[in-house]
């Protein structure tokens, strides 16, 4: 609905409409109902707290969906709940419509001011923009582009790391963000040989995923290391960096001795997609 999201006078129609349904964000975090299965707890306009509104969008029913930025009331057999613990159990709706709630509040957390002049902005366009009362500049929600990367070998093994602070259980394919002035294969490349040492080729998208911790697109790429290269991961951004073969990966999990990425999270769709199956059962991270 962004083509009617300057439409003052039918957004208040919609608020005021019984049917439009308010899912409330509080520090990333919504209420959550766990019967019969995960699902957002949506409240009626006039039982919504006080607090900054953002227009979510339209249902093909013509329901409306609002998120309103405020204090989670308390709604029997509802827990809240961040996005990496419930984000993958929601439905498409549900999980869609949370990512887009926790990603506006996050950015209207952090941009109450204009960056030209210093005066507070106002909320406008449903919630999608910020505008300048002094200088009348309007100002749009932020997205960092990330980049990552399953990097494989000819061998056919996959390249995992483990970050400094990160537990001694935990691996993961390599990422980073895109820096100004480069293409997003640049940043494959610069970022695979930033942290580990190797030069790649190949670079092929896979998909993307947006990730609103706190405010990051991600996009995943495979890449292939080029022959007779070592490994030398930076101690700054690298613990250790090893290649797995699929049965090596396999047994890793099956003895925990490493814990998969979780099913929410694109490392998982692109481990996935070279192991050729679902990952063998873990506590993801």
């Amino acid at each position: 609905m962004s083509a009617r999201r300057r439409d003052d006078d039918w957004v208040a129609s919609l608020w005021s409409d019984p049917r439009t349904r308010v899912v409330v964000v509080e520090g990333g975090r919504v209420l959550v109902s766990h019967e019969p299965t995960p699902r957002l707890v949506f409240l009626p306009p006039d039982r919504a707290p006080e607090g900054e509104r953002y227009l979510l969008g339209v249902d093909d029913d013509e329901i409306a969906y609002f998120a309103v930025s405020g204090a989670l009331p308390a709604v029997e057999a509802a827990e809240p709940a961040g996005l990496r613990r419930v984000g993958a159990l929601l439905g498409d709706r549900d999980s869609g419509l949370m990512t887009h709630a926790v990603a506006m509040q996050n950015w209207h957390t952090t941009h109450t001011h204009c960056p030209r002049c210093g005066t507070p902005t106002e909320l406008t366009s449903a919630g999608h923009t910020r505008t300048c009362p002094a200088d009348g500049s309007d100002h749009f929600p932020r997205v960092d582009p990330a980049v990552i990367m399953l990097v494989y070998d000819s061998d056919d093994r996959i390249l995992l790391a483990r970050g400094p602070n990160w537990p001694a259980d935990r691996r993961s394919i390599l990422a980073g963000f895109v820096e100004p002035g480069e293409s997003l294969e640049q940043a494959v490349a610069r970022e695979v040989h930033e942290e580990v040492g190797l030069t790649i080729e190949d670079i092929r998208y896979l998909g993307s995923q947006p990730w609103p911790l706190p405010q990051s697109l991600m996009i995943g790429f495979f890449a292939h290391a080029r022959d007779g290269q070592r490994l030398r991961p930076d101690a700054e951004e690298i613990e250790d960096a090893a290649w797995y073969s699929r049965d090596e990966l396999r047994i890793a999990i099956e003895t925990k001795k490493i814990v998969s990425p979780g099913p929410l999270s694109i490392a998982s769709r692109l481990i996935t997609r070279w192991y050729g199956s679902e990952l063998p059962t873990s506590e993801p991270f």
